[in-house]
Protein backbone atom coordinates (compact mmCIF):
# COMPACT_ATOMS: atom_id res chain seq x y z
CA UNK A 1 0.00 0.00 0.00
CA UNK A 2 0.98 3.78 -0.54
CA UNK A 3 -0.51 6.54 0.16
CA UNK A 4 -0.35 10.25 -1.27
CA UNK A 5 -1.20 13.58 0.95
CA UNK A 6 -2.25 16.09 -1.94
CA UNK A 7 -0.25 19.25 -1.75
CA UNK A 8 -1.27 22.41 -3.63
CA UNK A 9 -0.45 21.61 -6.95
CA UNK A 10 -2.57 18.52 -7.20
CA UNK A 11 -5.59 20.00 -5.64
CA UNK A 12 -8.66 20.28 -7.36
CA UNK A 13 -8.37 17.05 -9.47
CA UNK A 14 -10.62 13.99 -10.02
CA UNK A 15 -9.38 11.23 -8.09
CA UNK A 16 -8.86 9.26 -11.89
CA UNK A 17 -6.69 11.68 -13.41
CA UNK A 18 -4.53 11.67 -10.27
CA UNK A 19 -4.53 7.94 -10.12
CA UNK A 20 -3.87 7.95 -13.60
CA UNK A 21 -0.65 10.21 -12.65
CA UNK A 22 0.80 8.31 -9.62
CA UNK A 23 0.17 4.71 -11.44
CA UNK A 24 0.71 5.04 -14.68
CA UNK A 25 1.15 1.17 -15.46
CA UNK A 26 -2.19 0.24 -13.92
CA UNK A 27 -4.85 -0.27 -16.98
CA UNK A 28 -7.69 2.45 -16.86
CA UNK A 29 -9.89 -0.51 -16.33
CA UNK A 30 -8.71 -2.11 -13.65
CA UNK A 31 -7.83 1.26 -12.17
CA UNK A 32 -12.13 1.77 -11.95
CA UNK A 33 -12.68 -1.44 -10.60
CA UNK A 34 -9.93 -0.53 -7.76
CA UNK A 35 -11.63 2.40 -6.98
CA UNK A 36 -15.19 0.88 -6.99
CA UNK A 37 -14.07 -1.96 -4.50
CA UNK A 38 -12.48 0.29 -1.99
CA UNK A 39 -8.51 -0.26 -3.08
CA UNK A 40 -8.07 3.11 -3.87
CA UNK A 41 -9.43 5.66 -1.27
CA UNK A 42 -9.55 9.06 0.05
CA UNK A 43 -9.16 9.70 3.85
CA UNK A 44 -10.03 6.08 4.47
CA UNK A 45 -12.98 6.30 2.94
CA UNK A 46 -14.62 5.13 -0.13
CA UNK A 47 -14.71 7.72 -3.12
CA UNK A 48 -16.02 8.06 -6.54
CA UNK A 49 -14.26 8.42 -9.96
CA UNK A 50 -15.32 11.49 -10.03
CA UNK A 51 -14.24 12.53 -6.21
CA UNK A 52 -12.37 16.28 -6.34
CA UNK A 53 -9.15 16.16 -4.17
CA UNK A 54 -8.23 18.92 -1.72
CA UNK A 55 -4.79 20.16 -0.32
CA UNK A 56 -4.46 17.78 2.59
CA UNK A 57 -6.82 15.12 1.44
CA UNK A 58 -4.94 11.70 1.91
CA UNK A 59 -4.92 9.24 -0.88
CA UNK A 60 -4.69 5.37 -0.13
CA UNK A 61 -3.67 2.88 -2.85
CA UNK A 62 -3.83 -0.90 -2.09
CA UNK A 63 -2.70 -1.75 -4.96
CA UNK A 64 0.96 -3.40 -6.10
CA UNK A 65 4.00 -1.78 -6.22
CA UNK A 66 4.65 -2.57 -10.08
CA UNK A 67 1.52 -0.10 -10.65
CA UNK A 68 3.53 2.36 -9.42
CA UNK A 69 6.15 5.07 -10.45
CA UNK A 70 9.36 3.56 -10.23
CA UNK A 71 11.29 4.69 -6.56
CA UNK A 72 14.07 6.40 -8.90
CA UNK A 73 13.02 8.06 -11.69
CA UNK A 74 15.68 9.60 -14.41
CA UNK A 75 14.98 12.78 -14.92
CA UNK A 76 15.36 13.65 -18.72
CA UNK A 77 15.26 17.42 -18.40
CA UNK A 78 18.43 17.18 -16.67
CA UNK A 79 19.89 16.22 -20.28
CA UNK A 80 19.14 20.06 -21.23
CA UNK A 81 20.71 22.71 -20.43
CA UNK A 82 19.52 25.48 -17.76
CA UNK A 83 20.43 28.43 -19.56
CA UNK A 84 17.29 30.41 -20.20
CA UNK A 85 16.65 33.98 -21.38
CA UNK A 86 14.21 35.56 -18.72
CA UNK A 87 12.33 38.59 -19.52
CA UNK A 88 9.93 37.87 -16.15
CA UNK A 89 10.41 35.87 -13.11
CA UNK A 90 8.38 35.55 -9.88
CA UNK A 91 7.04 32.73 -7.51
CA UNK A 92 4.16 31.87 -9.65
CA UNK A 93 5.31 32.24 -13.38
CA UNK A 94 8.19 32.65 -15.68
CA UNK A 95 8.47 34.67 -19.15
CA UNK A 96 11.13 32.90 -21.21
CA UNK A 97 12.75 34.73 -24.50
CA UNK A 98 12.91 31.89 -26.68
CA UNK A 99 14.94 31.67 -29.31
CA UNK A 100 14.40 30.33 -33.25
CA UNK A 101 15.33 26.69 -33.37
CA UNK A 102 14.69 25.78 -30.29
CA UNK A 103 11.22 24.03 -29.83
CA UNK A 104 9.14 23.68 -26.79
CA UNK A 105 8.27 20.68 -26.29
CA UNK A 106 9.96 17.21 -27.30
CA UNK A 107 9.13 15.73 -30.94
CA UNK A 108 9.94 12.67 -32.42
CA UNK A 109 13.29 14.26 -33.49
CA UNK A 110 14.16 15.84 -30.73
CA UNK A 111 13.88 14.72 -27.13
CA UNK A 112 16.61 15.83 -24.90
CA UNK A 113 17.12 19.99 -25.37
CA UNK A 114 13.61 21.60 -25.54
CA UNK A 115 12.20 24.98 -23.66
CA UNK A 116 10.32 22.90 -21.41
CA UNK A 117 13.84 21.08 -20.29
CA UNK A 118 15.34 24.26 -19.92
CA UNK A 119 12.91 25.61 -18.16
CA UNK A 120 12.82 22.25 -15.14
CA UNK A 121 16.15 22.06 -15.04
CA UNK A 122 16.63 25.89 -14.48
CA UNK A 123 14.07 25.54 -11.67
CA UNK A 124 15.39 22.26 -10.50
CA UNK A 125 19.13 23.99 -10.08
CA UNK A 126 17.23 26.84 -8.30
CA UNK A 127 15.50 24.02 -5.86
CA UNK A 128 12.02 25.49 -6.94
CA UNK A 129 10.99 22.04 -8.37
CA UNK A 130 11.93 18.60 -7.15
CA UNK A 131 9.99 15.87 -8.47
CA UNK A 132 10.49 13.82 -5.50
CA UNK A 133 7.90 16.22 -3.53
CA UNK A 134 5.28 16.41 -6.55
CA UNK A 135 3.10 13.42 -6.91
CA UNK A 136 2.09 14.71 -10.21
CA UNK A 137 2.59 18.25 -11.44
CA UNK A 138 5.81 19.62 -13.50
CA UNK A 139 5.94 22.90 -14.07
CA UNK A 140 4.61 23.51 -17.76
CA UNK A 141 4.08 25.95 -20.13
CA UNK A 142 0.93 28.07 -20.80
CA UNK A 143 1.55 28.96 -24.40
CA UNK A 144 3.80 27.53 -27.28
CA UNK A 145 5.08 29.11 -30.53
CA UNK A 146 6.45 27.32 -33.29
CA UNK A 147 10.28 26.03 -33.26
CA UNK A 148 11.33 28.85 -35.87
CA UNK A 149 9.61 31.66 -34.44
CA UNK A 150 11.03 33.58 -31.32
CA UNK A 151 9.82 35.05 -28.38
CA UNK A 152 8.02 35.11 -25.04
CA UNK A 153 6.53 32.00 -24.13
CA UNK A 154 4.60 31.80 -20.04
CA UNK A 155 5.83 28.74 -18.25
CA UNK A 156 3.32 28.10 -14.59
CA UNK A 157 5.66 27.13 -11.53
CA UNK A 158 2.77 25.48 -9.87
CA UNK A 159 -0.57 24.14 -10.74
CA UNK A 160 -2.69 27.39 -9.61
CA UNK A 161 -1.24 29.35 -11.88
CA UNK A 162 -1.27 27.09 -15.10
CA UNK A 163 -4.85 26.75 -14.94
CA UNK A 164 -5.35 30.87 -14.29
CA UNK A 165 -2.82 31.60 -16.90
CA UNK A 166 -4.44 28.37 -19.30
CA UNK A 167 -8.18 30.41 -18.64
CA UNK A 168 -7.01 33.92 -19.77
CA UNK A 169 -5.46 32.99 -22.70
CA UNK A 170 -8.64 31.05 -23.48
CA UNK A 171 -10.64 34.30 -22.73
CA UNK A 172 -8.31 36.61 -24.24
CA UNK A 173 -7.44 38.62 -21.36
CA UNK A 174 -3.88 38.37 -22.18
CA UNK A 175 -2.19 40.38 -25.11
CA UNK A 176 0.55 39.08 -27.54
CA UNK A 177 1.81 41.18 -30.02
CA UNK A 178 4.04 40.30 -33.15
CA UNK A 179 7.13 42.01 -34.92
CA UNK A 180 7.51 40.66 -38.75
CA UNK A 181 9.45 41.54 -42.02
CA UNK A 182 7.40 40.68 -45.03
CA UNK A 183 8.19 41.23 -48.90
CA UNK A 184 6.67 43.85 -50.23
CA UNK A 185 4.52 46.73 -48.45
CA UNK A 186 0.73 46.60 -47.88
CA UNK A 187 -1.17 48.61 -49.71
CA UNK A 188 -3.04 49.57 -46.32
CA UNK A 189 -0.54 50.91 -43.30
CA UNK A 190 -3.37 49.40 -41.02
CA UNK A 191 -5.76 46.75 -41.43
CA UNK A 192 -7.84 43.82 -39.97
CA UNK A 193 -7.33 40.37 -42.53
CA UNK A 194 -10.09 37.95 -42.33
CA UNK A 195 -10.32 34.36 -43.89
CA UNK A 196 -10.74 30.78 -43.38
CA UNK A 197 -8.13 28.54 -42.38
CA UNK A 198 -8.00 24.99 -43.37
CA UNK A 199 -5.15 22.58 -42.31
CA UNK A 200 -3.89 19.58 -43.80
CA UNK A 201 -2.16 17.53 -40.92
CA UNK A 202 -0.41 15.17 -43.39
CA UNK A 203 1.48 18.39 -44.90
CA UNK A 204 1.55 20.26 -41.72
CA UNK A 205 0.50 22.88 -43.65
CA UNK A 206 -2.61 25.55 -43.58
CA UNK A 207 -4.63 27.14 -46.51
CA UNK A 208 -6.64 30.10 -47.29
CA UNK A 209 -10.07 29.98 -48.06
CA UNK A 210 -12.77 32.00 -49.23
CA UNK A 211 -15.54 30.80 -48.18
CA UNK A 212 -16.32 28.73 -45.17
CA UNK A 213 -16.60 25.22 -45.05
CA UNK A 214 -16.81 22.74 -42.34
CA UNK A 215 -13.21 22.10 -41.96
CA UNK A 216 -12.37 25.93 -42.14
CA UNK A 217 -12.43 27.96 -39.16
CA UNK A 218 -12.27 31.58 -39.18
CA UNK A 219 -9.30 33.96 -38.25
CA UNK A 220 -8.49 37.11 -38.05
CA UNK A 221 -5.26 39.06 -38.36
CA UNK A 222 -4.79 42.88 -37.51
CA UNK A 223 -0.96 44.44 -38.92
CA UNK A 224 0.32 48.17 -38.63
CA UNK A 225 3.12 48.75 -40.82
CA UNK A 226 5.87 50.25 -39.32
CA UNK A 227 8.41 51.02 -41.63
CA UNK A 228 9.61 50.21 -45.24
CA UNK A 229 12.90 49.75 -47.20
CA UNK A 230 14.73 47.84 -50.07
CA UNK A 231 11.08 45.95 -50.39
CA UNK A 232 10.86 44.87 -46.99
CA UNK A 233 8.34 46.13 -44.37
CA UNK A 234 8.45 45.78 -40.94
CA UNK A 235 4.94 45.10 -39.42
CA UNK A 236 3.09 43.97 -35.61
CA UNK A 237 1.27 42.38 -35.90
CA UNK A 238 -2.33 41.80 -33.22
CA UNK A 239 -4.13 37.97 -33.36
CA UNK A 240 -7.73 38.54 -32.91
CA UNK A 241 -7.70 34.48 -33.43
CA UNK A 242 -4.83 31.68 -32.77
CA UNK A 243 -4.87 29.29 -35.67
CA UNK A 244 -1.92 27.11 -36.98
CA UNK A 245 0.31 29.10 -39.14
CA UNK A 246 -2.00 32.25 -38.97
CA UNK A 247 0.58 34.79 -39.52
CA UNK A 248 2.26 33.36 -41.99
CA UNK A 249 -0.19 31.79 -44.02
CA UNK A 250 -2.36 35.21 -43.55
CA UNK A 251 -0.03 37.45 -45.00
CA UNK A 252 1.28 35.03 -47.82
CA UNK A 253 -2.17 34.71 -48.84
CA UNK A 254 -2.49 37.92 -49.95
CA UNK A 255 1.04 38.68 -51.20
CA UNK A 256 3.36 39.46 -48.80
CA UNK A 257 5.29 36.19 -47.01
CA UNK A 258 7.72 36.61 -44.22
CA UNK A 259 11.27 37.12 -44.95
CA UNK A 260 12.44 33.21 -44.33
CA UNK A 261 9.76 31.34 -44.43
CA UNK A 262 10.58 28.09 -45.77
CA UNK A 263 6.28 26.83 -45.72
CA UNK A 264 4.92 29.98 -47.16
CA UNK A 265 7.45 32.08 -48.63
CA UNK A 266 10.48 32.46 -50.86
CA UNK A 267 13.25 30.34 -48.60
CA UNK A 268 15.77 29.76 -51.50
CA UNK A 269 15.92 33.74 -52.21
CA UNK A 270 15.73 34.68 -48.68
CA UNK A 271 18.75 32.46 -47.55
CA UNK A 272 20.73 34.85 -49.94
CA UNK A 273 20.00 37.27 -47.51
CA UNK A 274 21.16 35.44 -44.47
CA UNK A 275 17.65 34.33 -43.51
CA UNK A 276 17.05 30.79 -42.86
CA UNK A 277 13.71 30.74 -40.19
CA UNK A 278 11.08 32.90 -40.39
CA UNK A 279 11.62 36.86 -39.48
CA UNK A 280 8.92 36.42 -36.49
CA UNK A 281 8.94 37.68 -32.84
CA UNK A 282 6.19 37.34 -30.35
CA UNK A 283 7.91 40.65 -28.07
CA UNK A 284 5.30 41.90 -26.19
CA UNK A 285 3.05 40.21 -23.87
CA UNK A 286 0.52 42.31 -21.76
CA UNK A 287 -1.90 41.35 -19.20
CA UNK A 288 -5.75 42.66 -19.30
CA UNK A 289 -7.20 40.91 -16.34
CA UNK A 290 -11.02 41.40 -16.93
CA UNK A 291 -12.34 39.03 -14.44
CA UNK A 292 -10.63 38.17 -11.25
CA UNK A 293 -6.80 36.16 -11.88
CA UNK A 294 -7.19 34.84 -7.74
CA UNK A 295 -2.95 34.78 -7.06
CA UNK A 296 -1.70 36.37 -9.86
CA UNK A 297 -4.02 39.30 -9.79
CA UNK A 298 -1.01 41.57 -9.25
CA UNK A 299 0.12 41.06 -13.23
CA UNK A 300 -2.80 43.12 -14.39
CA UNK A 301 -2.30 46.07 -16.40
CA UNK A 302 1.80 44.55 -16.80
CA UNK A 303 3.37 44.61 -19.70
CA UNK A 304 6.33 42.89 -20.16
CA UNK A 305 8.74 42.98 -24.04
CA UNK A 306 11.82 41.33 -25.15
CA UNK A 307 15.03 43.61 -25.44
CA UNK A 308 15.76 42.93 -29.04
CA UNK A 309 14.37 41.22 -32.03
CA UNK A 310 17.11 40.70 -34.17
CA UNK A 311 16.16 41.22 -37.28
CA UNK A 312 14.58 43.95 -37.29
CA UNK A 313 17.22 45.47 -35.57
CA UNK A 314 19.56 44.58 -38.12
CA UNK A 315 17.27 45.53 -41.61
CA UNK A 316 15.64 48.67 -39.97
CA UNK A 317 17.58 49.88 -36.60
CA UNK A 318 16.45 51.52 -34.09
CA UNK A 319 13.94 54.07 -34.98
CA UNK A 320 11.23 51.09 -35.78
CA UNK A 321 10.63 51.43 -32.00
CA UNK A 322 9.34 54.73 -31.80
CA UNK A 323 6.45 53.71 -33.74
CA UNK A 324 5.47 50.53 -31.06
Amino acid sequence: MKSFVIGKNDAGQRLDKFVCKVCPNLPQTLMYKYIRTKRIKVNSKRAEINTRLFEGDTVEAYINDEFFIPAEPKYDFLNAPAKLNIVYEDENILLVDKKQGLLVHPDENEYRDTLIGRIQHYLYDKGEYDPTEENSFKPQLANRIDRNTGGIVIAAKNAQALRIICEKIKNREIDKRYLTVVHGTPKKAVATLSGYLEKNESKNKVYLLKEKTDSARTIKTRYKVLQSKNGLSLLEIELLTGRTHQIRAHLASIGHPLLGDGKYGKLATDKKLGFDKQALYSYKLSFYFNTDAGILNYLNGKTFTVDEVWFADKLFGEDYKKKL
